[in-house]
């Protein structure tokens, strides 16, 4: 019988310890033993070599020059968080948010630049991203040597290992290699990554799914994106494509195909045309804040549109649940705004169209999460990079 690589085993060893500590730490070898089911002389040579590498600190729990203290101080492991350092930025329709954070994604310095940007020639976007990036470096008392990589999240279909982003709304072009131009222009390798990946990780290192190893979440914004979580790896697509959920399908109607896009997207429910009464609102980015205040008024026709978004919504995550049956479900995002007409038919259509066989499987969370947050997410995809992919190459030694 075929064995395992034993260099891949170790690699993946060591990376499952190094996130051990990440997600416990400060914690100490014996309990990572347990968590991970390695031996402690494993463990031990592990925490031995992460140690010397400088990924990891120890810190003694009691007082060493206490010499009526019984035993032997107790040692703790936990991220060095000068490890590395990273920049995260969320790129909005109409606003730019960064953050530079350490190795354990702490935020040094973060900065947001209310600027409408989508529909604008490429060099003009990648002049305001550059400006953002270094601007936050500087904040954070760095330079872009100090930075190890910088990762944008942006909606869209994206190919996150070449860097291409086949379609976005930000955008007038197709198949854009941004990745390639942003890392040029800041001599700092450069990853783009889907807005919701990056929201995706941000939940599982930092917020609502940091306990699970496997989740999904749903981004309401601009588009309509999804985010697998799988043994604690993003899931991705045939070379590394994120997922479009609003190009979900959810039957035939008259003029054929019915996609998700075309009943729950932010254009369908606010009724977007070129001259409206959300005309000025959508381009400051405030479009579901007024289209708020107008359910709150009892405006019937946005209270009508909000129902069927959140039937379809429903629908999607009852189809999504019968795929995967994760524990838990995140929606996160603008269309959150929307209120109860929204949330409820959501949770009405969800109970009735998820299988009986699945009923209580997976916990729905609804989730407010700021900018600053989704900008924080795309700093954890800049880390995942350097050090959770046993094939990386890339970032520091692991």
């Amino acid at each position: 019988m075929k064995t395992a690589d034993p260099e891949l085993m170790r690699a993946i060893n060591r990376l499952n310890v190094l996130d051990t500590i990440r997600r416990h730490g400060p914690i100490s070898r014996v309990e990572i033993s347990e968590r991970t089911q390695l031996s402690t002389t494993t463990v031990s040579a592990i925490t031995a070599s992460l140690l010397d590498d400088g990924l990891i600190l120890p810190r003694h729990e009691g007082d060493i020059r206490n010499e009526a203290a019984r035993g032997r101080p107790r040692v703790m492991l936990e991220l060095n968080p000068d490890a590395a350092r990273v920049v995260g930025a969320k790129i909005a329709a109409n606003r730019l948010v960064f953050v530079v954070t350490d190795f354990r994604g702490d935020v040094l310095s973060k900065i947001t630049l209310p600027i409408r940007i989508d529909r604008q020639p490429i060099g003009v976007i990648a002049d305001l991203v550059e400006d953002g990036v270094r601007r936050c470096v500087v904040d954070a008392g760095l330079s872009l040597e100090d930075v190890d990589s910088v990762c944008l999240g942006l909606p869209g279909v994206i190919e996150h290992r070449t860097g291409h982003i086949r379609s976005s709304p930000i955008f007038r072009d197709t198949n854009v290699d941004f990745a390639s131009e942003m890392t040029t222009r800041l001599d700092t390798p450069t990853i783009v990554e889907s807005d919701a990946h990056a929201i995706t990780l941000a939940h599982h290192w930092f917020g609502k799914a940091r306990d699970l190893e496997d989740m999904v979440l749903i981004s309401l914004e601009q588009t309509l994106g999804l985010g697998v979580l799988h043994d604690n790896q993003l899931f991705r697509g045939a070379g590394g494509l994120s997922h479009n959920l609003g190009d979900l399908v959810l039957g035939m109607g008259p003029n054929g195909v019915v996609r998700l896009s075309s009943q729950a997207g932010e254009s369908e429910i606010l009724g977007e045309p070129a001259s409206g009464r959300f005309a000025e609102a959508i381009k400051l980015g405030r479009g579901m804040t007024h289209a708020q205040a107008l359910i709150k008024a009892e405006d019937s026709t946005l209270i009508g549109a909000a129902i069927r978004a959140g039937e379809a919504v429903g629908v999607a995550i009852a189809n999504i649940v019968t795929l995967f049956a994760p524990p838990r479900v995140i929606l996160v995002g603008s269309s959150l705004a929307l209120g109860e007409p929204f949330l409820d038919s959501l949770r009405n259509a969800y109970a009735l169209a998820v299988p009986p066989s699945l009923k209580g499987v997976a916990e729905l969370v609804f989730d407010d999460s700021t900018d600053d947050f989704w900008a924080q997410g795309a700093a954890a995809v800049a880390l995942y990079e350097l050090y959770e992919s046993p094939w990386n190459t890339t970032g520091p030694a692991l």
